[in-house]
């Protein structure tokens, strides 16, 4: 990007996502979600311990003491994740999200696709992947639109497998 060139609207709210994820206080990785509707930011959220717990730092995270694969056995986790607390603040504020487009840092996991789904979420645009192909697949049952930006215009990551082709649908021109 130029000096003097704007950011699309994709790349001004998934910035913003980035700088929400570093209040995250998961172990292994931080992620931040934010909905937007009508180009105004809705509710934030990252993940972590519920308000008034402990933080992973402090207990330390039994899904690695055990081993626990990346996307596998979220029932064992104490944090929730940063889709779940942007809709739960939303919900909190009562700030109706339906309509709305979540940026996240990665891809939702398929529960909060799920909840994503039921909350009326229609557009999705993530920047990295994350192991869990049936949440693509309920976003394409559902027609909610993925949209995957690359990392930086250097060194994109890879594509998960069917992000590409429902990538191509975006509209960045906004």
């Amino acid at each position: 990007m130029k000096k003097d060139e704007r950011p699309d609207w994709d790349s001004y709210f998934i910035e913003i996502a980035r700088i929400v994820a570093k209040r995250g206080t998961c172990l292994r990785r931080k992620m931040g979600a934010l909905l937007v509707k009508d180009r105004r930011i809705l509710a934030t959220g990252y993940n972590g311990a519920p308000a008034g717990l402990a933080h992973c730092a402090e207990t330390g995270c039994l899904r690695e003491e055990l081993g626990v694969p990346s996307g596998e056995r979220h029932e064992l986790c104490r944090a929730l994740h940063a889709e779940q607390n942007a809709i739960i603040q939303a919900a909190l504020h009562g700030v109706a999200v339906a309509g709305a487009t979540l940026y996240c840092t990665h891809q939702p996991c398929s529960v909060c696709a799920k909840m994503l789904i039921n909350a009326g979420v229609r557009r999705v645009v993530i920047l990295d992947d994350y192991p869990d192909p049936m949440a693509i697949d309920f976003f394409s049952q559902a027609k909610v639109e993925l949209v995957r930006l690359p990392l930086s215009t250097e060194s994109p990551s890879p594509k998960a497998p069917g992000v590409e082709a429902l990538s191509q649908t975006a509209d960045l021109s906004e």
